[in-house]
């Protein structure tokens, strides 16, 4: 059987991976209350008088057991020297990846849990069901590494163990065969000339990354975001997406140009509200995750990511006039295309030596922050209900990874009419994180009478 190699980008997370800056993705799905149902399949072992926690715990423990990509551990592999490749566990134990927590605040309870790195020698994800104060009340937090998935990934691997996922799970799959030697021969030609264009691509990116972010060191647009801990802080908002819809109605652009300028908007409010200055300038470096993904297509394992670099104009006073230059922004970003530019600075690892990311995977994540200020990214979510074991999941607040020198990285996603913002920050750089959140809120609000 082929041996499953990391691709380069998938090896680049996880190499940068330290313990103060774990490199997971996370999801909190807050779920509805629901009466245990008797035909809702293993969850019934937990027997009648179980809690919907306790049933949510054990059917996630029976399911992850059979959802191949679930069961895949990263080793080290001689050859090529500083790779690593994709095994099934032999010794898979859902209980080392689903726990059961009672708390009466899961929110809160999801900052520490995102702090604590995932275990490197097990099959990288977790779920955290957190059992609120009364039988009916729970969430999970989901935890899955980012050299298992990207965002579009990971929905697909947890879609998997909701009561929907059946179908999608069943035996693992046989990996594609090694590619015939003479195959290979009769397309060097165009690999070679492919090598070529790739070099090129990389030199103008690296051109690009030079030019927006060494020269700039630490900007003073973000200095409140100074204190970093290894803590975490995790804070959840929901906003009504026709809200969001009415403001790109009248003011244009995109629905996405308008999440991002909320976040520009709110930074400014909280800035304000801590009495820190707010920086004259261009302001903070955004990185926008943009999925290379074809639409429509399976999403797999692994990541398939670039990105744009977008200043958020935090100086600019006005909220729609901040929209409007995060929207030219984006314009130009898009014009430019997600391969080429600054934030495109994810495919310069499909140029490195697995080595290169094995020895140099420590200094790539030291200079995260002369590349970048604050992730903002999406992550879309299908328009069904998910469900488990019956209950319904009424929000879900995506949560995203501090890259080192980081503070605060902001993930949003839109479900059944509501946009869920997720916040992740620096525990003690952040410790008024719910004053962000709600910043938000205003900055929608403040949006909204604009328009109206």
């Amino acid at each position: 059987m082929a041996t499953e190699h990391l691709s380069p980008l998938d090896l680049a997370f996880w190499r940068i991976e330290s313990a103060a800056n774990p490199m997971h993705l996370g999801a909190l799905a807050v779920f509805e209350a629901a009466p245990q149902d008797p035909g809702a399949g293993p969850a019934a072992d937990a027997g009648p008088g179980a809690d919907a926690a306790v049933r949510a715990a054990a059917l996630l423990t029976v399911r992850c057991a059979t959802v191949p990509g679930l069961r895949r551990r990263i080793h080290d592999v001689l050859l090529p020297i500083g790779a690593a490749a994709w095994s099934s566990d032999p010794d898979f134990d859902p209980a080392r990846h689903v726990f059961l927590l009672r708390t009466p605040d899961p929110q809160a309870a999801a900052g520490p849990l995102m702090a604590r790195p995932l275990d490197r020698g097990l099959p990288p994800w977790e779920a955290h069901v957190l059992a609120g104060p009364d039988p009916g009340s729970f969430a999970v937090l989901f935890k899955f590494h980012h050299a298992l998935a990207d965002g579009l990934g990971a929905l697909a691997l947890a879609a998997m163990l909701f009561d929907e996922g059946a179908p999608a799970r069943g035996p693992a799959r046989t990996p594609p065969a090694p590619q015939p030697a003479a195959a290979t021969l009769r397309s060097l030609p165009g690999i070679l000339a492919a090598r070529v264009q790739d070099v090129g691509q990389a030199l103008e990116i690296g051109a690009s990354v030079a030019r927006a972010g060494l020269p700039l060191g630490v900007p003073e647009a973000l200095t409140a975001l100074q204190v970093r801990t290894g803590t975490r802080a995790v804070a959840g908002l929901a906003l009504d997406l026709d809200d969001v819809n009415r403001i790109r109605k009248v003011a244009g652009g995109t629905v996405n140009d308008v999440l991002i300028a909320l976040v520009a908007g709110a930074l400014r409010r909280w800035l304000v509200g801590r009495g820190d200055p707010v920086p004259e300038g261009p302001g903070p470096r955004a990185l926008i995750p943009v999925s290379r993904r074809r639409p429509g297509g399976a999403a797999k394992y692994g990541n398939r990511l670039s990105g744009y670099l977008l200043r958020l104009p935090l100086a600019e006073p006005d909220p729609l006039l901040r929209l409007d230059r995060v929207r030219t922004g984006m314009d130009r970003n898009k014009e430019a295309g997600p391969a080429r530019g600054a934030g495109a600075v994810a495919l310069l690892a499909d140029h490195v030596h697995p080595l290169g990311h094995r020895l140099g995977g420590p200094l790539v994540a030291q200079a995260a922050r002369l590349l970048f200020d604050i992730l903002v990214t999406s992550v879309p979510l299908p328009s069904f209900t998910f469900s488990l074991g019956g209950s319904r999941v009424r929000e879900v607040y995506p949560l995203a990874p501090l890259a080192r020198g980081h503070s605060l990285a902001v993930a949003v996603s839109t479900y059944h009419g509501t946009v869920h913002y997720g916040l992740v920050a620096d525990a003690a750089a952040v410790p008024d994180l719910g004053d962000l959140a709600e910043a938000l809120r205003a900055e929608l609000d403040a949006l909204v009478r604009e328009v109206s």
